[in-house]
């Protein structure tokens, strides 16, 4: 039996370039073979399609990332219970956020698939590509258990330490998914419906390879007993999973609200964000993983009592947040159309995507650091505060896209990202700051001595 790994020992800089790389790698694979999967339903099938798929992302990242925040919520009682080396609750956690997940999956499937059409009319969608739009939902949509599955393998493990399995998940996924990407689409024209299943059948495949991992981990050898109901596990659950799971949902409601006024503009719009967001996306993923480092990190650390290593854990992480902005931000600054050409055919879609792609370089740091601090707050176990800067963030995108989109055009749904990062941001950072303090604060007698009993 494999033994999970143990965050709250050893020298920290190691510890977390040590799970870092293998989740930034990735992170970065998913990406790209993301952006595979547009440049080939771009290249294959035209700009058209190109735009009902991307027209699809708003949508997606809603139903997908409540069930992200969700994992991750759970994973957080996860990782502190395996700091704590409480590994009863350990297994029941697991257990419980196994079964909690399959049946809000059942659930989220039936619904997005029953008001897909009905909410496409309302984001103004073309009927150029409402079709395409239709089809690529409902076979997205009906394999999201797949998705889910693979969601909660990946943050248990990353919860337990190893961010190395799903690594290796994702390369053997990415290879399959692009392989069937290219088949379905170049050889058996299958439509955007092919894209769509490629990527359901890599999700399976990498939730798979997790869950051969997880049965070998020592710490995780679940029983019958750990499925027994317990209401206040459950609640424990459900109080970390739930305010994580709405603060994605409501991150995407403003950006359903920019797709909104973007699809208004017309499809070659449409088309150009959708290319956008994809660039924007990958190159927040260093960050990002920066931040899911210090998530787990924080939790178990957090578990553990060991509020110091927390502080030291929280500077390398936003190191690495300043290197990825200096790098990343500068490729969108200088080069928006070296970048808009690897996937837009049309010079008009170029032309839209070089006034967007610059303005999100410059600003990029603000969502870079917010990665860091917001996940470090769910690393304490403090879910509220994520929510209620997700509030902020879908406040400030709606108003400021309404506000300077007739004035500014286009543009306006640039500065609306980057005055959601700032707020947000802004939040986070403070609560983040007032919670390490607080835990600091505690005499040093009385850390020393919860740590020997945990």
């Amino acid at each position: 039996m494999a033994k999970a790994n143990d965050l709250t020992q050893g020298k920290v800089t190691g510890l977390i370039l040590k799970f870092y790389f293998p989740m930034l790698l990735t992170n970065m694979l998913q990406q790209l073979y993301t952006i595979a999967d547009t440049a080939i339903v771009g290249k294959g099938l035209g700009d058209n399609a190109l735009a009902a798929v991307g027209n699809m992302s708003s949508l997606t990242f809603l139903i997908f990332g409540f069930s992200m925040g969700l994992a991750n919520g759970f994973s957080v009682i996860i990782a502190q219970s395996f700091g704590a080396k409480d590994y009863s609750k350990l297994r029941r956690s697991v257990a419980s956020s196994a079964m909690l997940c399959f049946i809000i999956g059942i659930i989220l499937t039936a619904v997005s698939i029953s008001f897909l059409k009905p909410v496409l009319h309302l984001l103004r969608t073309n009927e150029a590509i409402m079709h395409d739009g239709l089809v690529y939902g409902y076979f997205i949509f009906g394999g999201l258990i797949a998705t889910i599955t693979y969601n909660l393998c990946s943050c248990i493990l990353r919860a337990l330490g190893d961010s190395k399995t799903p690594f290796i998940a994702i390369i053997i996924s990415s290879i399959v998914n692009i392989c069937l990407d290219s088949f379905f689409i170049f050889v058996l024209k299958t439509g955007v419906e092919g894209a769509a299943i490629a990527t359901i059948f890599s999700q399976i495949m990498s939730a798979f390879i997790c869950w051969l991992r997880i049965r070998k981990i020592e710490e995780l050898n679940v029983t019958k007993e750990d499925f027994r109901g317990n209401g206040k596990l459950y609640g424990e659950l459900f109080k970390n999973g739930l305010p994580m799971a709405f603060m994605n949902s409501i991150t995407a409601v403003g950006c359903m609200v920019i797709q909104y006024f973007v699809n208004g503009l017309g499809v070659a719009y449409t088309t150009s964000y959708s290319a956008c967001s994809k660039f924007l996306t990958l190159f927040m993923q260093p960050a990002c993983t920066a931040g899911f480092t210090m998530s787990a990190f924080t939790s178990q650390n957090y578990g553990a009592k060991r509020f110091d290593r927390i502080r030291e854990g929280l500077h390398v992480c936003l190191a690495i947040s300043t290197i990825s902005y200096v790098l990343l931000g500068s490729v969108m600054v200088f080069f928006p159309e070296a970048l808009a050409k690897i996937m837009l055919n049309g010079e008009e879609p170029v032309a839209i995507a070089k006034t967007y792609l610059p303005v999100c370089g410059i600003f990029l740091f603000a969502v870079d650091f917010l990665f860091v601090f917001r996940n470090g707050c769910q690393g304490f176990g403090k879910p509220f505060i994520p929510m209620i800067s997700g509030i902020a963030e879908m406040a400030l995108r709606i108003a400021v896209i309404a506000l300077f989109i007739s004035t500014v055009g286009f543009r306006a749904t640039a500065y609306a990202e980057a005055s959601a990062w700032i707020g947000a941001l802004l939040i986070n950072m403070a609560a983040f700051e007032h919670t390490l303090r607080k835990n600091l604060s505690e005499p040093v007698v009385h850390r020393k001595e919860i740590k020997t009993v945990a």
